[in-house]
């Protein structure tokens, strides 16, 4: 999978990334992805409770908590935004607390599907 190639969204908010990027994920990207559940839990303005489902080579957001999550990302709309424009790194975003990672080895997996690194 080139996770080079997943477009570059202009986003205001983490909400607006969220929700387009079922349409910013080709569904090749997908092909080898196990299926999957996200909760970004994210404070502040743009933000929002979304869950983020890959499931039979498709990826649904939804606005709220839906299931059982693998792993459960909480940040600030502000941090988020920083770590999309790659103002802010992944790994001292986690150290600092500006970003909690329920599992780790579950969001390096999909990092990269989500811009996150």
């Amino acid at each position: 999978m080139d996770y080079s190639k997943i477009p570059k969204l202009s986003i205001d908010n983490a909400r607006d990334f969220l929700i387009t990027l079922p349409a910013s994920v080709k569904p090749e990207w997908l092909e080898n992805v196990d299926d999957t559940n996200f909760h970004f839990d994210i404070a502040g303005d743009g933000g929002g409770q979304f869950s983020v489902i890959v499931k039979d080579k498709k990826l649904e957001v939804h606005e709220e908590f839906v299931g059982d999550p693998k792993c459960k990302i909480t940040a600030k709309n502000d941090n988020i935004l920083k770590l999309l424009r790659g103002e802010l790194n992944p790994m001292m975003a986690v150290f600092t607390g500006k970003l909690k990672i329920s599992n780790t080895g579950e969001v390096m997996k999909y990092a990269k599907l989500f811009g996150l690194m």
